[in-house]
């Protein structure tokens, strides 16, 4: 086998996967969401945090299972040393200008501005 990984279903379910789970209260009542961001597809619910999450194993199991039976791409979670936390973005001129001005009223930077508004 020439030292090669073999990647079935166990090889997938160890790997560190971005788990996100998030509370929920809507239309149909309060509930936990659970996905694996890299595996688009692969999301469940519950209704406490730790349900959804101990689902969120089992939807993914079956979920790599239809994936490796069809021979399908698994996408394999990125190294948190490949992500540098920055990232280049162009935006139409107007939009720059506003942000700019909206930033320059809050007394921050145009970069702290940005951060801010993608984290809401």
């Amino acid at each position: 086998m020439n030292g090669e990984i073999k990647k079935d279903i166990e090889y997938y379910m160890l790997l560190p996967y971005t788990r996100i789970v998030e509370p929920i209260d809507d239309e149909s009542g309060e509930y936990y969401f659970a996905k694996i961001l890299e595996l688009d597809g692969c999301w469940c619910d519950g209704k406490t945090e730790t349900e959804a999450l101990t689902q969120l194993r089992v939807v993914m199991r079956s979920w790599l299972e239809v994936k490796l039976e069809y021979g399908d791409n698994i996408p394999e979670p990125k190294l948190k040393s490949e992500n540098k936390g920055k990232f280049t973005l162009r935006l139409p001129k107007s939009l720059h200008q506003r942000l700019v001005i909206e930033a320059q009223a809050e007394g921050v930077s145009l970069n702290q501005y940005a951060l801010y508004k993608l984290s809401q």
